[in-house]
């Protein structure tokens, strides 16, 4: 068969088969009497080989090795075209994401296209200082999408970088609740713990409702800072939750200052004294969880927590009894 036949038959151009032909990776078995390349059916077969190897991103080179050294393991090949293809799908989709977040910035000329660009190389900088001052821009120039800004917020391990994160998400708009509530189905404990962090410190409305559903989560630590945030909003129902921490130890100051802001009106506040004076009682609440408990009065107004703290300074324990009457001088004191 000559070389139009084979290329139309093919697929492959005249041109690609003489290219084939100078790298050896097919010769034709014979010549005409005229002198032109006759192709035969093993010569034919050879090419499709070639073109179905080239179909999975082989270099010409690995084909001829791959179609003419016996000893060749195709396995290794294919697992390194697998690493590779992974990376080139890592890598158009890095730009694929980039690209969209350029789009949702709505910039209006090349120059906020730039500001944006420059601003998201910022947030995945090495530099914590860069990381920052970025998050910190992010408001007053070109907004960063949300979405940049809650990923950088979900990996970010720099404690003040992430601080100013969660500001700069708590002015970004729309989104952020629901996407920040995505991190809390992470597998990834850290990443659940900085997504209720920055749930907490966004603006009431959707993220309160976020926030009550992050009170149910099965991570205690998820638990833990929704029941703060959901106290210091007014939500009675994180009171249990407040209590334990405070009888556990676990961020037990920052639960008490969430009682006191509860302790919004005479009754709630007697309510609250009530609670912290029946668990100070229960049998199993140890002797450094009755200390936090005690202070933990201070915080709460009314007479029902005043005469709770004049019971305990005659506590049998005497650091509590201590804690107590020092506590009744601060609500005695002018």
């Amino acid at each position: 068969m000559l070389i139009g036949e084979v290329a139309r038959r093919s697929g492959v151009s005249a041109r690609m088969l003489r290219h084939y032909e100078s790298l050896g990776l097919v010769r034709p078995s014979g010549r005409t009497g005229s002198g032109y390349r006759e192709y035969s059916g093993e010569d034919i077969q050879r090419i499709f080989h070639i073109e179905s190897l080239r179909s999975l991103g082989l270099s010409l080179r690995e084909i001829g090795r791959a179609l003419d050294d016996p000893g060749f393991a195709p396995s290794a090949l294919v697992d390194d075209l697998i690493r590779q293809t992974r990376d080139r799908i890592a890598a158009e989709t890095e730009l694929l994401t980039r690209l969209r977040r350029i789009h949702a910035a709505d910039p209006a000329g090349w120059e906020d296209v730039l500001q944006v660009v420059a601003l998201l190389q910022a947030l995945g900088s090495k530099s914590a200082d860069a990381r920052q001052r970025a998050a910190l821009s992010s408001v007053d120039q070109v907004p960063v999408p949300v979405e940049a800004l809650v990923e950088a917020a979900l990996s970010e391990t720099e404690p003040n970088v992430a601080g100013a994160l969660r500001w700069a998400l708590a002015r970004s708009g729309d989104g952020a609740p629901a996407l920040l509530a995505e991190g809390l189905g992470s597998p990834v404990a850290a990443v659940r713990e900085r997504a209720v962090q920055a749930l907490a410190e966004l603006p009431a409305g959707e993220a309160t409702a976020r926030l009550r559903d992050a009170f149910a989560h099965p991570d205690a630590v998820v638990r833990g800072y929704a029941a703060l945030s959901l106290g210091t909003r007014g939500v009675s129902d994180a009171v249990p939750t407040l209590i334990d921490m405070i009888v556990d130890g676990r961020n037990d100051t920052d639960a008490a200052d969430a009682l006191s802001v509860l302790a919004s009106d005479t009754a709630t506040a007697d309510q609250l004294a009530t609670r912290l004076v029946d668990r100070l009682a229960h049998s199993t609440t140890n002797a450094p969880a009755r200390g936090r408990l005690t202070q933990a009065l201070a915080g709460i107004p009314g007479t029902r927590a005043s005469h709770a703290l004049m019971e305990l300074s005659h506590d049998a324990d005497r650091p509590v009894a201590l804690t107590a009457t020092y506590l009744l001088q601060l609500r005695d004191a002018p």
